[in-house]
């Protein structure tokens, strides 16, 4: 894309999906997906636990200035498939940290989570001006790590044995992209 086409390209739609504001209607999905433990472990170094409806509906009243979470809905038939988010760590180095969950597990790995990452770093790059975007992933899931690197996330760092998943150890990895890398990718 050229940097006219980036900037006048629909900021909220990708080829598989579109993000939208998230609501207090999609709190029970939501409250739903966080009991299947292997979606709350996937997305959390912390113990599992059950959610909810109320600890749901209440993360819509914890947002704040500096985060940006978003619904991801897919295009073909407007269905929930699960939530996006930014998180300013630093506006004056514009700095952000990224976090996605697919809730269905029938709807992993058909390029939904790929297809709303590229929406939100095009949000985080040229909606917010932001300079990188990191975040971080369990080391046991490759899937998520492809997912990622098709975005443009290269490696940047490895803790070993720091988060148990399914009873074993495993490493937490560190991606980012930078602005520059991201409009590379997208000529």
């Amino acid at each position: 894309m050229t940097n006219e086409q980036l900037t006048t390209a629909n900021v909220w739609h990708g080829k598989l999906v579109r993000l939208a504001a998230r609501n207090v209607e999609t709190a029970a999905l939501e409250a739903r997906w966080e009991r299947d433990s292997e979606f709350h472990r996937l997305g959390s170094p912390r113990p599992a636990y059950p959610v909810t409806l109320n600890q749901a509906k209440q993360w819509f009243e914890d947002l704040g200035p500096n985060r940006f979470r978003f619904a991801i809905h897919a295009l073909s038939d407007d269905r929930f498939l699960g939530d996006v988010g930014l998180w300013i760590g630093s506006w004056a180095s514009g700095e952000a940290w990224v976090g996605i969950g697919i809730g269905e597990r029938s709807d992993w790995g058909k390029g939904y989570g790929t297809d709303a990452m590229r929406v939100i770093l095009r949000y985080a790059f040229v909606e917010l001006n932001l300079f990188r975007v990191s975040l971080d992933a369990l080391g046991s899931n490759a899937r998520a790590i492809r997912s990622y690197e098709k975005c443009g996330f290269v490696l940047e760092g490895r803790t070993r044995d720091a988060a148990r998943y399914d009873g074993q150890y495993c490493d937490e990895v560190y991606m980012g992209i930078l602005r520059d890398e991201w409009l590379k990718s997208n000529e």
